[in-house]
Formats: structure tokens, sequence, C-alpha cells
């Protein structure tokens, strides 16, 4: 029975399943915050110390970086804190922080894929047009768009959800806006209405846009020789890898928020956090190895 009293902090009940190996947890994490920081920050600093890298494409490569980090700031270090306390405790404003942060990371995530496949669709279907439709300029406005709209639509859900709360367990080990509206006294309609839309054009027009890009390329390189081909597959490749990669395991977190209780509880837990885990770990490591140019820039600097 629900009663309602002002709860203000929540219990993250996830770190249940995780008590009896806590320290190694904390110690496999730790290793893959750091990796996933210095794996990001060696590509970002490539790019933006070496001016012939200052081109749409590595610039929209440093942004998606730079997403990462601050989604992996968002959710490690409470982690780590959690894996050596005996309780696991955050205040309801913080877990409705977190929250944000964490949505925001995916819905931009979403939104620089969808402007990188749009400047391969640039590059590859209409090369001549290239120098006037992605101008630096133009960079810039998508960049703003990339992290304020999502940031704007995330902040109003996380306003709708903001509510006094009659449970206080959350089956999770970080912060999820649904999860949470669901210990809400009140009713969450409006907030369960505005979060499909916004999931709608947050991630599935995304997903929509980047499908179809890829056809039109698709299009074009089954017309042009094994050359291009191998050329444009070499540039495409790295992005094609990353967006199937986190459009699996975010639409499954989606679903799983959405029927909580259906899907085994660490099948469910494993999946809700590789979005957090896996992308920002490969990622540098993918466009270090793929892109050539970034990849030579890399050996002259180990070598300095």
């Amino acid at each position: 029975m629900d009663f309602s009293i002002n709860v203000t902090y929540l219990s993250l009940e996830g770190h249940v399943q995780l008590e009896k190996y806590r320290y190694f947890y904390f110690l496999i994490s730790l290793i893959v915050y750091i990796l996933i920081i210095c794996c990001n920050a060696v590509i970002i600093s490539v790019i933006y110390r070496n001016k012939p890298l200052h081109e749409p494409m590595y610039i929209f490569i440093a942004a998606l970086l730079c997403n990462s980090l601050f989604g992996t700031t968002a959710f490690y270090p409470k982690l780590l804190t959690d894996f050596l306390s005996e309780t696991q405790i955050i205040s309801h404003g913080a877990c409705l922080f977190q929250a944000f942060c964490i949505y925001t990371y995916v819905a931009t995530e979403f939104t620089l894929l969808s402007a990188m496949a749009y400047d391969r669709y640039v590059s590859i279907c209409k090369p001549l047009q290239y120098a006037t439709l992605i101008k630096m300029s133009t960079v810039k406005k998508i960049l703003f768009f990339c992290w304020f709209v999502p940031s704007c639509e995330i902040g109003i859900s996380i306003i709708l959800t903001y509510q006094q709360l009659c449970k206080f367990k959350l089956n999770r080990i970080y912060c999820n806006n649904y999860s949470v509206a669901k210990l809400n006294c009140g009713d969450i309609t409006a907030m369960s209405t505005y979060g499909l839309i916004a999931l709608g054009v947050n991630v599935f027009l995304p997903v929509i846009f980047i499908i179809y890009s890829y056809v039109r390329i698709l299009e074009v390189c089954l017309k042009n020789s094994k050359d291009f081909r191998r050329k444009a597959l070499q540039t495409c490749l790295p992005h094609l890898i990353i967006f199937t990669s986190f459009s699996v395991t975010a639409c499954f977190e989606v679903i799983n928020t959405r029927l909580e209780g259906n899907v085994p509880h660490v099948f469910a837990m494993i999946m809700s956090v590789e979005n957090l885990v896996i992308p920002p770990l490969i990622n540098p490591i993918i466009y270090g190895l793929k892109l050539q140019e970034i990849f030579n820039r890399i050996k002259k600097m180990i070598c300095k």
C-alpha cells in the first residue's frame, strides 16, 4: 500500500544483486572509467591540436567523444561511490539531475549520429556541394542544435516528473526518469505521454533519418567503382558500427523501462548500462583505428 509521505531520498535496490562481489565490480568499473577518460581524451586532443583535422567530419567525432565523457561522468562517480558504501541512496533532486544528464547524453548521441550521417551523405552523394552545404558556420549551428534541443526537451520531462514521492525503492543502479515517475504519488499520465513524444523525436526520428541516409549512400556506391566503394566504406563503417551498437541497446532500455519486471533482472541490468559502458569505450578505439588520418596522428604523438 502506498502512503503519501514526503520521500526525499531514494534507495538504489539494483545494488542488492551485486553486493556479494561489489569490490570486484568496483575495480572493473574503475578501470573501465579510466580507460574511457583516457581513450576519449587522446582522440579529442589529437583532433584539437592538429589543424588539418579541423574539418566537419573530425569535429563531429570530437563532439561525439565529448558527449561520451559527459554521459559517463553522470554515471560512474556515483556508481563507484555506491560500490564502496554500505547503503546506496541518493536524494530525489540528485536522482532527477542524474536522469537529466544520462537522458541528455543519449538524446544528444542520436542527434550527433544523425549529423554525422548527414555529413557522410553530402560528402559521398553530393561531393561538389559539400563545401557549400557543410560550412563551419553550419557545423556550429548543428552542434548547438545537437546539445541545446535535447537538453531542453529532457529538462521539460524532468520538470513534469518532479512530484511528491510515495515510494523510495528504485530497482536500478542509477536513476531512470520513468522509473522515478512511477514512484510519484500523483498522476503521471502527462509525463508518460510527453516522454513517448520526446522518445519519438530524440530516438526514432534520428534512427529513421540515419537509415535513409545510408540507403542513399548505398545507392550511390553501387553505381561507382570498387575504389570509390572502398573509400566510402572506410569512412562510414566506424559510424555504422557505433550507430548499430547504440541503437540496439537504447531501444532495449526503452522497452525494458516501459515493461519493467518482464525481463530477467540480471540481463536487464546489464543491458541498461551497456550504452553507458560500451559506446564510450569503443568509440575512440574504432575511430582511432579505422580512420587512417587520426591513427597516423596518434602514432606521431606517441613517437614524440
